[in-house]
């Protein structure tokens, strides 16, 4: 993934190749389910990224990323697999795109058993796309994520590199009380999210989509900064 950044890359915007220089994160109200599952290796992720992703957020509490997409690539079975999800609450990029403003809500709600992540692209020409998903704490690796339809994928997490990767293992429907795995020729694929901490206190979420027969399909990376209130 490193090897696409150039397709991407903001100006000034440059990685953090050495270790962060913050003092640990000590705060009263720690979450730990994201580092319970990524184990020993969560210690050598940058200071940064730990404390990101152990706020304890009660129910309606919310984080606020602010930031900007750097690009979107898509194939044509990418665009195909994108307007398919509509049926699910459109959870892939709906068009290859260049720059645009792009705002991440990411609340707690326990009642769903983790966190709503709600993603809002600004899209110049129309309104604008809303994501929304529930990454919740369970199931066979310890982390699904879900959309619309009780659609959703388990997700297995884990550090590279001192990226943070969460990567999905496998997708599933739950209807009536019970749960259907899907076949892979029926999914977009594996889906990979990397988070990474950048410079000048940026950070970013690259996104992979690849299919099983047709390789990658959609590519994105974003860039944000932490909403200065929190």
């Amino acid at each position: 993934m490193r090897a696409e950044r150039n397709r991407f890359a903001l100006k000034g915007v440059v990685p953090e190749n050495g270790r962060s220089n913050a003092h640990e994160f000590r705060a009263h109200g720690v979450d730990n389910r994201f580092a319970d599952l990524a184990g020993a290796a969560w210690n050598d992720l940058p200071t940064h990224i730990r404390r990101r992703f152990s706020y304890h957020l009660a129910d309606g509490e919310r984080l606020i990323y602010v930031g900007e997409v750097g690009g979107t690539h898509m194939s044509l079975l990418g665009r195909l697999f994108a307007q398919v999800a509509r049926l699910v609450g459109a959870p892939l990029p709906l068009e290859a795109s260049g720059q645009m403003p792009v705002t991440v809500l990411v609340t707690g709600c326990e009642s769903q058993g983790g966190q709503v992540w709600t993603r809002i692209y600004h899209r110049a020409r129309t309104f604008p796309q809303v994501i929304q998903s529930v990454k919740r704490f369970g199931g066979a690796t310890g982390l699904e994520e879900i959309v619309g339809g009780g659609v959703g994928m388990r997700l297995t997490l884990s550090v590279h590199d001192r990226d943070l990767v969460f990567r999905s293992a496998g997708y599933f429907v739950r209807f009536a009380g019970m749960q259907l795995s899907l076949p892979d020729w029926l999914t977009p694929g594996v889906i990979e999210v990397i988070h990474r901490e950048e410079s000048l206190g940026r950070f970013s979420f690259w996104l992979s989509v690849t299919h099983v027969w047709a390789g990658r399909i959609i590519d994105q990376v974003a860039f944000f900064r932490e909403d200065s209130s929190r």
